[in-house]
């Protein structure tokens, strides 16, 4: 038996032979069209180079392209299970020209691989043409020798290919495989052509027009070639079956389900089977392609096809989570083609697990809940939309999930009543909201967001995006266009940029189109869904409905991603150093620093920082890993996550993990921001500041990278410089510093004393007379200049001294114009006078206020130094009396 490996294998090289370049499958996640949710057909990655828009290295291509079909308008999910070739993920081969070859050339390699290469036999195929198209019909007879009667002419767009309303375009040929006639059907275009006995196995699109807005075709100058052969379902035809989950990957897969599940494959389990069997390969590859369950967005379509998979498990019988368990098989089955699978097996695994854990607690309510609804419902009855509203509100099970639990029960679904409901939960939504103290300019967000729907973050993996204009606000208001000048906000379905959030500023970047440019100065998130990029237009216009190019500051990104990081290393770092008291109070992530703000009664002692910046450098040395799981706020908190300080936490939260791999995890904490893939990214850390925010909270500063070093750099340049200057090694700087300080302490101090002496003995002077008797007491007063009014206390101490005991002694230092004054009374003086009073009649002399001290000593001043001797003689006939 040929196996579905070989199958790809060969058909690749077979056109790598022919002289076409072997591409490898393009991500699921389309980075050319913002309008698909995922690569649903095989051309889809070569778009941009038919249109002309992007040129490759070569001209002639083949791939072999995973594709899904689970959302929008290519929607497969209700079927799959049911049909023997609906899936939700299906790999496309595919051969294409860009202007090289044409229609002779792709149908004598189409016979050619199907007949010689294959061994099909001729006469159990058939083929479709274009009912206009005369050329194919004529080379397929030329060719293949097909006599007139299997060469059908169709007349219908099943034969016309267009990528949109405009652009490239042109007639088809598909190529049918009889099944044989004890099977149901007729051939194509016959009134029996839906049965199963001729199967469509490839598509020749032979992209010959350019079609312009008003349905006019013109030549293309470089006609093209693009071609389609679903994998499944040309394995079924060389496996010699007609159902493709009778192929051997879909075997294997449907083996491992039975055994792990201890049932029968067949018979009213084959449905489940099956089912699990397809949506393990979407949900591998997906979550393989950076896709992670979620509540909106590819998310989303991602987690109705996970939890179809496990509702059928559960059908099964599976009392523990299954479908995590199925993922070795996969790998086994499709790990060598695409090696993506091998290396993402652990997150496959872990993602599944949390998910269907998540799921099953719900599982039993939810089901308990319908079967309830559906006891007394007649066969063939409709369950009321509310009903099947209140299971998508209350546990989450999508509609479609729903429809499938019905149908196998004979029972309809009221879609109109559940719409209904739909509705009036926003409205009453939206009135919560217009009640909340918003303000009211921003209900233009909620209007963008009710009408189209949120931003699909798709950062989290790319750099870069297509995405499609869903608003323009201009001051508040939504606009259709903005043009060269302008400065708005565009809202988009998709976008690589991180809104501000967390503490994590927003993302740069450009917008991009043919004759567009566009510089994004920030981005912002409204209602926690609707992503806003702040930008200039600096050249074109853009409009709402246009498709941008969306491509993120990269150098800024890297930066940041490692500041947060290291934030989160500090975080932990703090907690091992100081305590579990530490809780982030607030924080910043910008691209040239970070700022952590945290709960702690005292500074940080320089010993204790070292060691924190050593232990950060550390795990930044080891290269341990960065993970991140998606798991509910309270399942990552009784794993020991530490929650943000003021974020608010949905349903689900994203959980990063940091550490060296075979260690414990070193940080666990719930973030929604941008991180490095391996903790050696953040280069280096150092802290650069430590203080107080408020009464408990501290605050670090720091920085990573280049900056780091630059920082590190610069204060060593600085170092030398000092060193110079000292005539020292730097080694020795901080012995010299410290003797220089010294020295100057110690001159200071003598400085002082000889003004003091100067000042109060230098020269001839009341004081050096001796004291007056004034009203029966001795007083000495003093005017002198330069004086240190810190030095006047010591001075008039001095100057009692020289009062025999009993006295007052009183200064005025004129400094600048100023005086400062001190009045000092010998401990005898103290029961009739006070240093106080005696002050304040000086204080007011030099045109002062205020003042005091204690009743033997008092000290004050006053701006006008002037009159510092009419001070004196103030108090002098106070004292007089």
């Amino acid at each position: 038996m040929t196996s579905t490996n070989d199958i790809r294998r060969s058909f690749l090289d077979y056109f790598a032979a022919n002289g076409h370049a072997k591409i490898a499958s393009a991500p699921l996640v389309p980075q050319n069209d913002p309008t698909l949710m995922f690569v649903n057909a095989g051309m889809v990655p070569f778009k941009n180079v038919f249109t002309g828009l992007e040129s490759r290295p070569y001209v002639t291509a083949t791939s072999s392209q995973k594709c899904v079909r689970a959302g929008g308008k290519h929607n497969d999910l209700d079927n799959v299970g049911y049909t023997a070739r609906h899936h939700t993920f299906f790999e496309m081969l595919g051969n294409f020209s860009f202007g090289d070859y044409f229609k002779e050339r792709a149908i004598t390699l189409a016979w050619g691989l199907l007949t010689k290469e294959w061994g099909i036999d001729p006469d159990r195929l058939t083929v479709t043409v274009y009912h206009t198209d005369d050329e194919a019909f004529d080379l397929w007879k030329r060719i293949a020798g097909l006599p007139d009667d299997r060469i059908i002419r169709i007349a219908t767009n099943d034969n016309f290919w267009s990528m949109g309303d405009t652009g490239p375009c042109g007639p088809c040929s598909e190529i049918f495989f009889d099944h044989g006639d004890h099977i149901p059907g007729g051939p194509p275009g016959s009134p029996d052509e839906d049965g199963d006995r001729f199967v469509e196995i490839w598509n020749l699109v032979f992209m010959q027009f350019d079609q312009s807005a008003d349905g006019t075709r013109t030549p293309l100058p470089r006609p093209s070639i693009d071609t389609g052969m679903g994998l499944e379902r040309v394995a079924a035809v060389l496996q010699g079956v007609h159902d493709n989950y009778d192929t051997d990957t879909f075997k294997a897969l449907i083996a491992a389900s039975g055994a792990l599940t201890g049932t029968a494959t067949t018979g009213d389990n084959q449905a489940s089977h099956r089912v699990i069997a397809d949506h393990l390969r979407t949900s591998g590859f997906l979550v393989a392609d950076g896709v992670l369950p979620a509540n909106e967005g590819r998310g989303y379509v991602l987690r109705r096809i996970m939890r179809r998979a496990m509702r059928h498990a559960h059908l099964l019988g599976a009392k523990e989570p299954l479908m995590h368990r199925l993922v070795p098989a996969l790998v086994a089955e499709m790990g060598a083609a695409y090696p993506e699978l091998v290396r993402a097996q652990a997150s496959i695994e872990s993602t599944l697990l949390q998910e269907e854990t998540q799921f099953r607690r719900t599982l039993v309510n939810g089901l308990r809940l319908l079967d309830e609804a559906t006891a007394s419902m007649a066969p063939g009855a409709t369950l009321p939309g509310e009903t099947a509203f209140k299971l998508y509100d209350t546990f989450g099970f999508p509609y479609d999930l729903t429809e499938d639990a019905l149908r196998a029960q004979g029972f309809g679904i009221d879609r109109a009543g559940f719409d209904t409901a739909m509705a009036e939960q926003k409205r009453a939504a939206r009135a919560a909201w217009k009640g909340s103290g918003q303000r009211a300019s921003d209900d233009v967000w909620f209007d963008i967001a009710e009408g189209s729907g949120g931003t699909e973050f798709i950062g989290y993996t790319s750099e870069e995006g297509e995405g499609q204009v869903i608003a323009i606000v201009r001051e508040g208001a939504r606009v259709d266009s903005a043009t060269t000048g302008e400065t708005v906000e565009i809202v988009v379905n998709q976008t690589p940029f991180y809104a501000e959030s967390g503490g994590q500023v927003g993302d740069t970047g450009t917008l991009t189109a043919p004759g567009v440019l566009g510089h994004v100065e920030d981005t912002h998130k409204y209602l926690g869904r609707l992503w806003s990029h702040r930008t200039k237009i600096t050249e074109g216009t853009i409009a709402v409905g246009d498709a941008l190019h969306l491509t993120i500051n990269r150098a800024r990104r890297d930066r940041i991603r490692a500041n947060h990081s290291a934030t989160h290393l500090l975080h932990e770092a703090l907690r091992q150093r100081l305590g579990l008291h530490v809780a982030q109070k607030g924080s910043l992530v910008a691209p040239e620093r970070l700022r952590f703000d945290f709960s702690q009664p005292s500074a940080i002692d320089s010993a204790a920082l070292a060691q924190v910046e050593a232990d950060v450098n550390h795990h930044i040395r080891a290269n341990g890993t960065v993970s991140t799981r998606l798991m509910t706020p309270d399942e990552a908190i009784a794993e020991g996550a530490m929650a943000l300080f003021g974020e608010k936490y949905g349903e689900e939260v994203r959980v990063v993990s940091m550490g060296i791999e075979d260690q414990a995890t070193y940080s666990l904490e719930l973030c929604g921001g941008t991180h490095v893939r391996a903790l050696g990214d953040i280069g280096l850390f150092t802290l650069v500041s430590e203080g107080a925010v408020s009464s408990g909270i501290r605050r670090v500063e720091a920085l990573t990278g280049e900056a780091a070093r630059a920082y590190l750099t610069s204060r060593d340049d600085k170092l030398k410089e000092a060193a110079t200057a000292l005539k020292s090694s730097p080694d020795e700087v901080p012995a010299r510093v410290l003797a220089l300080v010294e020295d100057r302490r110690r001159l200071e101090r003598e400085l002082a004393e000889a003004k003091k002496a100067l000042a109060l003995g230098g020269g001839a002077g009341a004081a050096q007379a001796g004291p007056e008797q004034i009203g029966g007491i001795n007083f000495l007063g003093q005017v002198v200049d330069g004086l240190d009014p810190k030095g006047l206390r010591g001075a008039v101490d001095d100057m009692k001294q020289r009062l025999g005991g009993s006295g007052i002694a009183m200064i005025v230092a004129v400094n600048e114009g100023r005086a400062s004054v001190a009045v000092g009374l010998t401990e005898d003086m103290v029961s009739t006078k006070s240093a106080v009073d005696l002050l304040k009649i000086a204080v007011a002399t030099l045109g002062g206020q205020g003042g005091g001290g204690r009743p033997d000593m008092a000290q004050g001043g006053g701006p006008d130094g002037a009159k510092a001797a009419d001070s004196i003689d103030a108090v002098k006939a106070a004292l007089a009396g």
